[in-house]
Protein backbone atom coordinates (compact mmCIF):
# COMPACT_ATOMS: atom_id res chain seq x y z
CA UNK A 1 0.00 0.00 0.00
CA UNK A 2 1.11 3.40 -0.87
CA UNK A 3 2.38 5.47 2.48
CA UNK A 4 1.83 8.92 0.30
CA UNK A 5 -1.84 9.67 -1.30
CA UNK A 6 -0.37 12.74 -3.10
CA UNK A 7 2.54 14.84 -4.19
CA UNK A 8 3.04 17.79 -3.33
CA UNK A 9 2.25 20.52 -5.64
CA UNK A 10 4.06 21.89 -9.00
CA UNK A 11 5.11 25.32 -9.35
CA UNK A 12 2.35 26.21 -11.10
CA UNK A 13 -0.16 25.83 -8.63
CA UNK A 14 1.53 26.75 -5.40
CA UNK A 15 1.57 30.31 -7.54
CA UNK A 16 -2.39 30.21 -8.27
CA UNK A 17 -2.75 29.39 -4.55
CA UNK A 18 -0.64 30.83 -1.65
CA UNK A 19 -1.88 28.64 0.86
CA UNK A 20 0.13 26.17 1.18
CA UNK A 21 -2.34 23.91 3.39
CA UNK A 22 -5.34 23.66 1.89
CA UNK A 23 -8.54 21.18 2.28
CA UNK A 24 -6.68 18.75 -0.13
CA UNK A 25 -3.01 18.73 1.50
CA UNK A 26 -5.01 18.42 5.04
CA UNK A 27 -6.76 15.38 4.00
CA UNK A 28 -3.97 13.91 2.45
CA UNK A 29 -2.26 14.18 5.61
CA UNK A 30 -5.18 12.91 7.35
CA UNK A 31 -5.11 9.79 5.27
CA UNK A 32 -1.57 9.28 6.26
CA UNK A 33 -1.80 9.78 9.92
CA UNK A 34 -4.94 7.57 10.11
CA UNK A 35 -2.84 4.62 8.33
CA UNK A 36 0.15 5.53 10.86
CA UNK A 37 2.54 6.10 7.79
CA UNK A 38 4.75 8.42 10.23
CA UNK A 39 7.53 8.18 6.88
CA UNK A 40 4.75 9.79 4.51
CA UNK A 41 3.23 12.39 7.03
CA UNK A 42 7.17 13.16 7.13
CA UNK A 43 7.90 13.71 3.41
CA UNK A 44 4.86 15.50 3.12
CA UNK A 45 4.73 17.94 6.20
CA UNK A 46 8.74 18.87 7.21
CA UNK A 47 9.40 20.49 3.68
CA UNK A 48 6.86 23.16 4.99
CA UNK A 49 7.58 26.61 6.51
CA UNK A 50 7.40 26.34 10.40
CA UNK A 51 3.92 28.64 9.75
CA UNK A 52 2.87 26.54 7.02
CA UNK A 53 2.83 23.39 9.44
CA UNK A 54 1.37 25.81 12.29
CA UNK A 55 -2.09 26.28 10.15
CA UNK A 56 -1.97 22.30 9.54
CA UNK A 57 -1.35 21.34 13.04
CA UNK A 58 -4.53 24.12 14.04
CA UNK A 59 -6.55 22.95 11.15
CA UNK A 60 -6.23 18.96 12.97
CA UNK A 61 -8.77 17.52 15.08
CA UNK A 62 -7.46 17.54 18.66
CA UNK A 63 -6.86 13.92 18.60
CA UNK A 64 -4.78 14.31 15.52
CA UNK A 65 -2.07 17.13 16.52
CA UNK A 66 -0.11 15.19 18.76
CA UNK A 67 -0.16 12.36 16.49
CA UNK A 68 1.33 14.93 14.23
CA UNK A 69 3.95 16.16 16.30
CA UNK A 70 5.13 12.66 17.47
CA UNK A 71 5.42 11.63 13.70
CA UNK A 72 7.68 15.07 13.48
CA UNK A 73 9.70 14.34 16.20
CA UNK A 74 13.07 15.87 16.54
CA UNK A 75 13.05 17.34 13.12
CA UNK A 76 9.75 19.75 14.01
CA UNK A 77 11.15 23.04 14.21
CA UNK A 78 10.36 25.01 17.23
CA UNK A 79 8.79 27.78 15.51
CA UNK A 80 5.43 25.67 15.06
CA UNK A 81 4.63 25.83 18.47
CA UNK A 82 5.09 29.64 18.85
CA UNK A 83 2.68 29.90 15.22
CA UNK A 84 -0.30 27.96 16.75
CA UNK A 85 -2.92 29.52 17.76
CA UNK A 86 -2.99 29.83 21.48
CA UNK A 87 -5.71 27.68 22.38
CA UNK A 88 -4.08 25.14 20.43
CA UNK A 89 -0.80 25.81 22.08
CA UNK A 90 -2.54 25.43 25.49
CA UNK A 91 -3.49 22.04 24.65
CA UNK A 92 -0.41 20.59 22.65
CA UNK A 93 2.15 21.93 25.89
CA UNK A 94 1.10 19.13 28.05
CA UNK A 95 1.16 16.40 25.75
CA UNK A 96 5.13 17.58 24.61
CA UNK A 97 7.90 16.04 26.45
CA UNK A 98 10.17 17.87 28.56
CA UNK A 99 13.12 17.57 26.64
CA UNK A 100 11.07 18.33 23.22
CA UNK A 101 10.09 21.52 25.60
CA UNK A 102 13.55 22.26 26.42
CA UNK A 103 15.25 22.06 23.67
CA UNK A 104 12.72 24.38 21.98
CA UNK A 105 13.21 27.06 24.48
CA UNK A 106 16.59 26.95 23.81
CA UNK A 107 16.75 27.02 20.25
CA UNK A 108 13.96 30.03 19.74
CA UNK A 109 14.28 33.55 20.20
CA UNK A 110 13.96 34.77 24.19
CA UNK A 111 10.98 35.79 23.32
CA UNK A 112 9.29 33.36 21.53
CA UNK A 113 11.19 31.00 24.57
CA UNK A 114 9.48 32.97 27.17
CA UNK A 115 5.89 32.75 25.41
CA UNK A 116 6.58 29.03 25.24
CA UNK A 117 7.08 28.69 29.66
CA UNK A 118 4.68 31.30 29.93
CA UNK A 119 1.89 29.05 29.04
CA UNK A 120 3.13 26.19 31.45
CA UNK A 121 2.04 25.45 34.94
CA UNK A 122 4.61 26.75 38.06
CA UNK A 123 6.01 22.93 38.61
CA UNK A 124 6.28 22.21 34.59
CA UNK A 125 7.78 25.79 33.56
CA UNK A 126 10.54 24.67 36.65
CA UNK A 127 11.21 21.34 35.24
CA UNK A 128 12.06 22.45 31.59
CA UNK A 129 14.30 25.39 33.12
CA UNK A 130 16.53 22.99 34.73
CA UNK A 131 16.84 21.27 31.58
CA UNK A 132 17.74 24.49 29.75
CA UNK A 133 21.43 25.59 29.52
CA UNK A 134 22.27 28.29 32.13
CA UNK A 135 22.58 31.45 30.22
CA UNK A 136 19.62 30.39 28.47
CA UNK A 137 17.45 29.93 31.52
CA UNK A 138 18.67 33.01 33.08
CA UNK A 139 17.49 35.01 30.19
CA UNK A 140 14.10 33.50 30.50
CA UNK A 141 14.03 33.81 34.06
CA UNK A 142 14.65 37.45 33.78
CA UNK A 143 12.43 37.95 30.96
CA UNK A 144 9.35 36.35 33.00
CA UNK A 145 10.29 39.13 35.92
CA UNK A 146 8.85 41.89 33.52
CA UNK A 147 5.44 42.67 33.04
CA UNK A 148 3.36 40.34 30.37
CA UNK A 149 2.83 42.72 27.20
CA UNK A 150 6.08 44.77 28.56
CA UNK A 151 8.43 45.59 25.98
CA UNK A 152 11.40 43.55 28.50
CA UNK A 153 8.89 40.60 27.19
CA UNK A 154 9.54 41.78 23.99
CA UNK A 155 12.73 41.98 23.71
CA UNK A 156 15.65 40.21 22.40
CA UNK A 157 18.95 39.75 24.08
CA UNK A 158 20.81 39.20 20.92
CA UNK A 159 22.62 41.69 19.75
CA UNK A 160 25.16 43.41 17.94
CA UNK A 161 26.67 47.05 19.75
CA UNK A 162 30.40 48.26 19.03
CA UNK A 163 31.83 51.27 20.36
CA UNK A 164 31.91 54.82 18.64
CA UNK A 165 35.34 54.89 18.03
CA UNK A 166 35.65 51.62 16.22
CA UNK A 167 36.17 51.26 12.49
CA UNK A 168 33.92 49.92 10.07
CA UNK A 169 36.35 47.08 9.50
CA UNK A 170 36.86 45.88 12.99
CA UNK A 171 32.75 45.78 13.31
CA UNK A 172 32.52 43.53 9.55
CA UNK A 173 35.42 41.51 10.92
CA UNK A 174 33.94 41.34 14.55
CA UNK A 175 30.74 40.15 12.81
CA UNK A 176 32.47 37.70 10.96
CA UNK A 177 34.80 36.05 13.64
CA UNK A 178 31.53 36.17 15.99
CA UNK A 179 29.97 32.83 16.47
CA UNK A 180 26.73 34.01 18.52
CA UNK A 181 25.20 36.59 16.19
CA UNK A 182 21.48 36.94 16.33
CA UNK A 183 19.93 35.00 13.26
CA UNK A 184 18.64 38.20 12.15
CA UNK A 185 19.86 41.46 12.27
CA UNK A 186 18.70 44.76 10.73
CA UNK A 187 21.92 46.99 12.08
CA UNK A 188 24.60 48.01 14.56
CA UNK A 189 23.72 49.23 18.12
CA UNK A 190 26.74 52.38 18.91
CA UNK A 191 27.51 52.39 22.62
CA UNK A 192 29.29 54.61 24.65
CA UNK A 193 31.82 53.66 27.76
CA UNK A 194 28.37 53.19 30.18
CA UNK A 195 27.10 50.40 27.73
CA UNK A 196 24.55 53.11 26.69
CA UNK A 197 23.18 53.49 23.45
CA UNK A 198 24.12 56.75 21.42
CA UNK A 199 23.39 55.50 18.18
CA UNK A 200 22.89 52.74 15.39
CA UNK A 201 23.91 51.84 11.94
CA UNK A 202 22.21 50.54 9.38
CA UNK A 203 23.59 46.83 7.49
CA UNK A 204 23.07 48.76 4.30
CA UNK A 205 25.76 51.98 4.99
CA UNK A 206 28.12 49.46 6.48
CA UNK A 207 28.17 47.41 3.51
CA UNK A 208 28.80 50.69 1.42
CA UNK A 209 31.34 52.30 3.72
CA UNK A 210 35.12 51.68 3.47
CA UNK A 211 36.94 49.47 5.92
CA UNK A 212 38.88 52.87 7.62
CA UNK A 213 35.59 54.86 8.47
CA UNK A 214 35.37 55.60 12.39
CA UNK A 215 31.65 53.97 13.20
CA UNK A 216 31.05 57.63 14.77
CA UNK A 217 31.03 59.28 11.35
CA UNK A 218 28.11 57.15 9.96
CA UNK A 219 26.53 56.36 12.67
CA UNK A 220 22.42 58.04 13.36
CA UNK A 221 21.83 59.07 16.56
CA UNK A 222 19.22 57.08 18.58
CA UNK A 223 16.17 59.10 18.89
CA UNK A 224 13.99 56.38 20.07
CA UNK A 225 14.93 54.90 23.41
CA UNK A 226 12.14 51.58 24.73
CA UNK A 227 12.11 51.29 28.11
CA UNK A 228 12.12 47.94 29.65
CA UNK A 229 8.41 48.40 31.46
CA UNK A 230 6.99 50.02 28.57
CA UNK A 231 3.56 48.74 27.10
CA UNK A 232 3.90 46.13 24.12
CA UNK A 233 1.41 48.69 22.31
CA UNK A 234 3.13 51.53 22.83
CA UNK A 235 6.27 49.98 21.16
CA UNK A 236 4.23 48.83 17.85
CA UNK A 237 2.94 52.62 17.82
CA UNK A 238 6.70 54.07 17.81
CA UNK A 239 7.75 51.14 15.16
CA UNK A 240 4.76 52.65 13.27
CA UNK A 241 4.81 56.15 13.51
CA UNK A 242 8.87 56.29 12.95
CA UNK A 243 9.14 53.46 10.51
CA UNK A 244 11.75 51.19 12.71
CA UNK A 245 13.31 48.32 11.58
CA UNK A 246 14.27 47.74 15.32
CA UNK A 247 14.97 49.66 18.17
CA UNK A 248 17.06 49.69 21.46
CA UNK A 249 15.76 48.67 24.97
CA UNK A 250 17.00 50.36 28.02
CA UNK A 251 16.88 49.12 31.89
CA UNK A 252 16.38 52.40 34.18
CA UNK A 253 19.79 53.49 34.22
CA UNK A 254 19.63 54.06 30.08
CA UNK A 255 21.73 51.32 29.97
CA UNK A 256 21.06 49.31 26.49
CA UNK A 257 19.39 45.83 27.71
CA UNK A 258 18.11 44.10 24.30
CA UNK A 259 16.50 44.88 21.08
CA UNK A 260 13.32 45.06 19.28
CA UNK A 261 13.06 43.97 15.32
CA UNK A 262 9.89 44.69 13.49
CA UNK A 263 8.88 41.21 13.03
CA UNK A 264 8.43 40.87 17.00
CA UNK A 265 6.23 44.13 16.59
CA UNK A 266 4.23 42.36 13.56
CA UNK A 267 2.95 40.26 15.31
CA UNK A 268 1.95 42.40 18.47
CA UNK A 269 0.30 45.21 15.77
CA UNK A 270 -1.53 41.72 14.26
CA UNK A 271 -2.66 41.13 18.44
CA UNK A 272 -3.51 44.36 19.10
CA UNK A 273 -6.08 44.82 16.30
CA UNK A 274 -7.69 41.66 16.99
CA UNK A 275 -8.08 41.57 20.22
CA UNK A 276 -9.70 45.14 19.71
CA UNK A 277 -11.66 43.62 17.57
CA UNK A 278 -13.49 40.49 19.45
CA UNK A 279 -13.70 42.77 22.33
CA UNK A 280 -16.23 45.14 20.45
CA UNK A 281 -18.07 41.87 19.82
CA UNK A 282 -17.85 40.50 23.68
CA UNK A 283 -15.52 37.97 23.22
CA UNK A 284 -12.26 37.22 25.28
CA UNK A 285 -9.19 39.20 24.18
CA UNK A 286 -8.20 36.53 22.17
CA UNK A 287 -9.81 34.08 19.52
CA UNK A 288 -11.71 31.27 20.97
CA UNK A 289 -11.78 29.84 17.42
CA UNK A 290 -10.34 26.30 17.90
CA UNK A 291 -11.05 26.56 21.97
CA UNK A 292 -13.13 23.63 23.35
CA UNK A 293 -16.72 23.87 23.81
CA UNK A 294 -16.47 24.35 27.52
CA UNK A 295 -13.74 26.75 27.61
CA UNK A 296 -15.57 29.19 24.64
CA UNK A 297 -18.61 29.31 26.70
CA UNK A 298 -17.16 30.17 29.79
CA UNK A 299 -15.59 33.36 28.01
CA UNK A 300 -18.96 34.32 26.40
CA UNK A 301 -21.07 33.84 29.25
CA UNK A 302 -19.88 36.79 31.52
CA UNK A 303 -20.58 39.69 28.55
CA UNK A 304 -23.79 37.50 27.51
CA UNK A 305 -24.70 37.95 31.29
CA UNK A 306 -24.05 41.86 31.71
CA UNK A 307 -25.51 42.11 28.11
CA UNK A 308 -28.66 40.28 29.50
CA UNK A 309 -29.06 42.83 32.18
CA UNK A 310 -29.15 45.82 29.78
CA UNK A 311 -32.00 44.23 27.63
CA UNK A 312 -33.68 44.39 31.03
CA UNK A 313 -33.02 47.82 31.76
CA UNK A 314 -34.70 48.69 27.89
CA UNK A 315 -37.42 46.46 28.74
CA UNK A 316 -38.46 48.15 31.65
CA UNK A 317 -38.76 51.63 29.48
CA UNK A 318 -40.81 49.59 27.59
CA UNK A 319 -42.88 48.62 30.15
CA UNK A 320 -43.10 52.13 31.63
CA UNK A 321 -45.69 52.72 28.39
CA UNK A 322 -47.45 49.30 28.39
CA UNK A 323 -51.01 51.45 28.29
CA UNK A 324 -49.64 53.67 25.50
CA UNK A 325 -48.55 50.15 23.32
CA UNK A 326 -51.91 48.69 23.90
CA UNK A 327 -53.72 51.60 22.57
CA UNK A 328 -51.41 51.63 19.15
CA UNK A 329 -50.32 48.12 18.34
CA UNK A 330 -47.99 50.00 15.59
CA UNK A 331 -45.94 51.51 17.97
CA UNK A 332 -44.86 47.65 18.99
CA UNK A 333 -44.17 47.23 14.99
CA UNK A 334 -41.79 50.59 14.89
CA UNK A 335 -40.30 50.38 18.07
CA UNK A 336 -37.40 47.56 17.25
CA UNK A 337 -36.91 49.73 14.36
CA UNK A 338 -35.70 52.76 16.25
CA UNK A 339 -33.47 50.94 18.54
CA UNK A 340 -31.85 49.05 15.43
CA UNK A 341 -30.93 51.68 13.94
CA UNK A 342 -29.36 53.96 17.14
CA UNK A 343 -27.66 51.02 18.27
CA UNK A 344 -25.95 50.74 14.54
CA UNK A 345 -25.09 54.14 14.40
CA UNK A 346 -23.91 54.20 17.72
CA UNK A 347 -21.83 50.36 16.58
CA UNK A 348 -20.12 52.68 13.67
CA UNK A 349 -18.91 55.56 15.71
CA UNK A 350 -17.74 52.90 18.34
CA UNK A 351 -15.65 51.56 16.35
CA UNK A 352 -14.19 54.30 14.87
CA UNK A 353 -13.03 56.00 18.01
CA UNK A 354 -12.20 52.79 19.71
CA UNK A 355 -9.45 52.29 16.94
CA UNK A 356 -8.20 55.78 17.35
CA UNK A 357 -7.49 55.92 20.84
CA UNK A 358 -5.65 52.42 19.99
CA UNK A 359 -3.32 53.96 17.34
CA UNK A 360 -3.51 57.25 19.63
CA UNK A 361 -5.18 58.97 16.63
CA UNK A 362 -7.72 60.21 19.23
CA UNK A 363 -6.14 62.08 22.17
CA UNK A 364 -7.57 65.44 24.29
CA UNK A 365 -6.17 67.54 21.69
CA UNK A 366 -8.92 66.38 19.26
CA UNK A 367 -11.66 64.68 21.14
CA UNK A 368 -13.98 67.67 21.12
CA UNK A 369 -13.68 68.23 17.28
CA UNK A 370 -14.16 64.61 16.62
CA UNK A 371 -16.91 64.48 19.58
CA UNK A 372 -18.42 67.61 17.14
CA UNK A 373 -18.04 65.88 13.86
CA UNK A 374 -20.12 62.41 15.03
CA UNK A 375 -22.43 64.23 16.35
CA UNK A 376 -23.12 66.17 13.20
CA UNK A 377 -22.84 63.28 11.48
CA UNK A 378 -25.06 61.35 13.33
CA UNK A 379 -27.72 64.16 13.42
CA UNK A 380 -27.67 64.37 9.49
CA UNK A 381 -28.13 60.54 9.24
CA UNK A 382 -30.83 61.05 11.38
CA UNK A 383 -32.72 63.65 9.31
CA UNK A 384 -32.16 61.43 6.45
CA UNK A 385 -33.81 58.06 7.86
CA UNK A 386 -36.41 60.04 9.92
CA UNK A 387 -37.30 61.65 6.29
CA UNK A 388 -37.31 58.06 4.60
CA UNK A 389 -39.23 56.46 7.80
CA UNK A 390 -41.36 58.63 8.36
CA UNK A 391 -42.89 58.12 5.00
CA UNK A 392 -42.83 54.84 5.22
CA UNK A 393 -44.58 54.75 8.69
CA UNK A 394 -47.26 57.51 7.14
CA UNK A 395 -48.12 55.09 4.22
CA UNK A 396 -47.84 51.68 5.88
CA UNK A 397 -50.58 52.65 9.10
CA UNK A 398 -52.29 55.94 6.95
CA UNK A 399 -51.31 58.12 9.85
CA UNK A 400 -48.95 61.15 9.15
CA UNK A 401 -48.45 61.67 12.88
CA UNK A 402 -46.83 58.59 13.40
CA UNK A 403 -44.62 59.48 10.65
CA UNK A 404 -43.84 62.25 12.65
CA UNK A 405 -42.91 60.52 15.83
CA UNK A 406 -40.89 57.68 14.22
CA UNK A 407 -38.89 60.67 12.62
CA UNK A 408 -38.23 62.58 15.69
CA UNK A 409 -37.77 59.65 17.62
CA UNK A 410 -35.03 58.66 14.84
CA UNK A 411 -33.12 62.15 14.54
CA UNK A 412 -32.97 61.80 18.81
CA UNK A 413 -31.74 58.38 19.02
CA UNK A 414 -29.10 58.66 15.73
CA UNK A 415 -27.95 62.19 17.95
CA UNK A 416 -27.57 60.55 21.00
CA UNK A 417 -25.29 57.39 19.19
CA UNK A 418 -22.75 59.56 17.84
CA UNK A 419 -22.26 61.42 20.88
CA UNK A 420 -21.98 58.37 23.47
CA UNK A 421 -20.22 56.23 20.36
CA UNK A 422 -17.43 58.58 21.16
CA UNK A 423 -17.48 59.70 24.62
CA UNK A 424 -17.88 56.73 26.50
CA UNK A 425 -14.82 54.96 24.79
CA UNK A 426 -12.86 58.54 25.97
CA UNK A 427 -14.80 57.82 29.46
CA UNK A 428 -13.69 54.40 29.80
CA UNK A 429 -9.88 55.18 29.02
CA UNK A 430 -9.96 58.65 31.21
CA UNK A 431 -11.07 55.41 34.25
CA UNK A 432 -8.24 53.17 32.92
CA UNK A 433 -10.89 50.50 31.55
CA UNK A 434 -10.15 49.06 28.31
CA UNK A 435 -12.79 50.93 25.90
CA UNK A 436 -12.75 47.98 23.08
CA UNK A 437 -14.51 45.28 26.01
CA UNK A 438 -16.49 47.93 27.96
CA UNK A 439 -17.70 50.30 25.78
CA UNK A 440 -20.06 48.53 23.55
CA UNK A 441 -21.51 46.91 26.93
CA UNK A 442 -22.47 50.79 27.92
CA UNK A 443 -23.76 51.95 24.54
CA UNK A 444 -25.79 49.20 23.70
CA UNK A 445 -28.45 49.96 26.68
CA UNK A 446 -27.64 53.94 26.23
CA UNK A 447 -29.55 54.05 22.01
CA UNK A 448 -31.67 51.17 23.51
CA UNK A 449 -33.26 53.06 26.80
CA UNK A 450 -32.86 56.24 24.99
CA UNK A 451 -34.35 55.45 21.27
CA UNK A 452 -37.37 53.55 23.45
CA UNK A 453 -37.94 56.31 25.47
CA UNK A 454 -38.06 59.05 23.18
CA UNK A 455 -40.40 56.84 20.79
CA UNK A 456 -42.56 56.10 23.05
CA UNK A 457 -42.77 59.23 25.10
CA UNK A 458 -43.25 61.01 21.97
CA UNK A 459 -46.21 59.21 20.57
CA UNK A 460 -48.12 58.93 24.17
CA UNK A 461 -47.82 62.74 23.96
CA UNK A 462 -48.81 62.99 20.47
CA UNK A 463 -50.97 60.02 19.78
CA UNK A 464 -52.55 59.21 22.51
Amino acid sequence: MSEQPATSPDPQSQLDDIHAVNPDFVRDVRTLLDREAADGVRRLVLPLHAADIADLVDLLPRDERTTLLDCLGDDLDPEVLTEVEESVLVDLLPELAPSALARAVTELDTDDGVYLVDHLDEDRREEILRAVPAPDRTAVQEALDFPEDSAGRLMQRDFIAVPAYWTVGQVIDYCRDTADLPDEFYGIFVIDPRYRPIGHVPLNRILRTRRPVVVRQIMEEEAQLIPLEMDQEEVAFLFQQYDLASAPVVDEYGRLAGAITFDDVADVIEEEAEEDLLRLGGVAGESDLYATVMRTTRTRFTWLLVNLGTAIAASLVIALFDATIDRLVALAILMPIVASMGGNAGTQTLTVAVRALATHELTATNAMRIVVKEVLVGGLNGILFAVLMGLIAALWFGDPMLGGVIAAAMVINLLVAGLFGTLIPLGCQRLGVDPAIAASVFLTPVTDVIGFFAFLGLAALVLI
